[in-house]
């Protein structure tokens, strides 16, 4: 076994494991500094998957494996490896800045945030449906603990008690699936699987075995109708928890998806395009018309994530390499939106019991910086020019209707998304103008902010002008991470 293609996996895991037992020696005043600590190194190693010697430097086309084929290297597993590295640093620097919340292990906080992350870099290289269960396992349950850890609040219970039942029954789902596969094809390493899959595409039992394991990969992306659970764990968990699940969680749903559906079995998926044409597009209806009514910003956020799990679907009902390198832009820029969203909702309302919109109200007079990030962010969600959201659903839009002389019905996909992108418009400027217009401003003083999440701040605003205004830097690397998809 090469354990060196395993060697960022490695070290993550001993970073968590590290910020753990550290907690035993450090007063109790210095614990909260572990987090930047942690964030630092994670940024460390975000920067030496740049280097030659690094196992994450692969040239185009370049592949290896380890562990009999089941541990996969390439374009595709580095790309979002360095997405979630990133994404764990900016929660990390939010962590630290939520952790006077936190009555007591907020060193076991930081950890299992850290835990988390190593379970997303391993389904970024998963290629066999052992790797794919043990990852989202790895992720699943950490992720349970992080939901309900502010035990204190009944609401964090709740989510976190919604969140185990359900995820343990799509979980259900998966292994019966992964049975049912290996058991009709006697495969269970994706490149194996492929070269057979097409002589099984008319086997009831094979493909009963498929259908369950998209039940368990739609539960990870929130797409309908397993999205069941994103508002209410939205809304009751932890803002840090709230933002690493919007972001990391999904894009390692979607990545496993994309090595499933195009590696796996890339002949059944060319037969299941009207399916996923019609997920997509239910799912984009539902997201958006059922965040009209909240007041809750984070609840407001959960539906708007499964509307974006139905966005990304695009790129995936197109079933080309445009449709796929376009969900990995969107990923991208989806990061950097969701997390400044939720940076600010972290900090402004740090001191208030609701979490309602009308928190916002003279948000722009007490931190023009905070004011302007969380506009920012509403006008890349609803796709509005020239931030990151508007071009990431436009190459969303441009793969499916290339594909739309093949079959009409993605035309109907493209006119369910954009009735969806105008109803989002209402409620995302809803925020807007809680910000800069609400008459009634029950608190008019100056939010204070600390350096590193003014660093994180500025970085996610960058991140949305970057990626809106050239594109073209991400665009190939994305092209390049999905050449190994079929």
């Amino acid at each position: 076994m090469n354990l060196s293609l395993m060697s960022l996996e490695i070290v993550v895991v001993l970073l968590g494991i590290t910020v753990l037992m550290a907690d035993l020696w450090l007063p109790a005043e210095r614990k909260r500094m572990l987090g930047y600590a942690a964030a630092a190194a994670l940024g460390l190693l975000f920067l030496n998957t740049f280097t030659s010697h690094c196992s994450c430097s692969l040239t185009d086309g370049q592949t290896a494996s380890t562990a009999g084929g089941m541990f996969i290297q390439d374009g595709l597993s580095v790309f979002f490896k360095r997405f979630f590295l990133i994404a764990a640093v900016l929660v990390l620097i939010l962590a630290v800045e939520f952790s006077d919340r936190i009555a007591v292990g907020v060193s076991e906080y930081y950890s299992l945030i850290i835990f988390a992350l190593a379970g997303m870099l391993f389904a970024a290289s998963a290629n066999d449906f052992v790797m794919l269960f043990v990852s989202i396992e790895l992720i699943t349950i950490t992720f349970y603990v992080l939901t309900s850890f502010t035990r204190g609040k009944v609401v964090a219970l709740e989510a976190g008690v919604k969140y185990l039942i359900l995820g343990a029954l799509a979980s259900a789902f998966m292994v019966y699936g992964i049975a049912l596969v290996w058991g009709t094809t006697g495969k269970f390493n994706f490149s194996e699987l492929s070269m057979v899959s097409a002589k099984f595409a008319e086997n009831k039992l094979f493909l009963f075995g498929v259908l369950f394991i998209l039940v368990g990969l739609g539960f990870k992306i929130a797409a309908f109708p397993f999205q069941m659970w994103t508002p209410d764990v939205y809304q009751g968990a932890p803002t840090p928890t709230t933002a690493f699940l919007a972001v990391g969680s999904k894009a390692a749903g979607f990545v496993l998806l994309l090595r499933f559906l195009f590696t796996a079995i890339p002949e059944v998926t060319a037969h299941w395009k009207n399916l996923l044409i019609v997920i997509s597009g239910i799912t984009i209806l539902y997201g958006n018309l059922c965040a009209i009514p909240q007041r809750n910003l984070k609840r407001l956020l959960g539906y708007s994530s499964i509307a974006h799990a139905g966005y990304l679907l695009l790129g995936v009902a197109a079933l080309t390499n445009a449709g796929q390198s376009a969900v990995l832009y969107y990923l991208s820029g989806y990061l950097f939106t969701t997390l400044a969203a939720f940076t600010v909702i972290a900090l402004v309302m740090r001191h208030l019991d609701t979490e309602d919109i009308s928190g916002l109200a003279g948000l722009s007079q007490r931190s023009p910086l905070l004011a302007a990030t969380l506009t920012l962010a509403m006008i890349s969600l609803a796709g509005i020019p020239p931030l990151a959201g508007f071009f990431g659903k436009f190459l969303l839009l441009k793969a499916v209707i290339e594909q739309g002389a093949t079959n009409h019905g993605y035309y109907c996909l493209v006119f369910t998304a954009l009735v969806g992108v105008v109803i989002s418009l209402y409620y995302y400027f809803g925020v807007v103008r809680a910000i800069y217009w609400s008459k009634d401003v029950p608190d008019r003083s100056p939010i204070c902010i600390s350096r590193p999440m003014r660093l994180a701040v500025w970085v996610c605003i960058a991140g949305m002008f970057w990626l809106g205004l050239f594109p073209n830097a991400v665009l190939k690397l994305a092209d390049s991470a999905v050449s190994v998809l079929k």
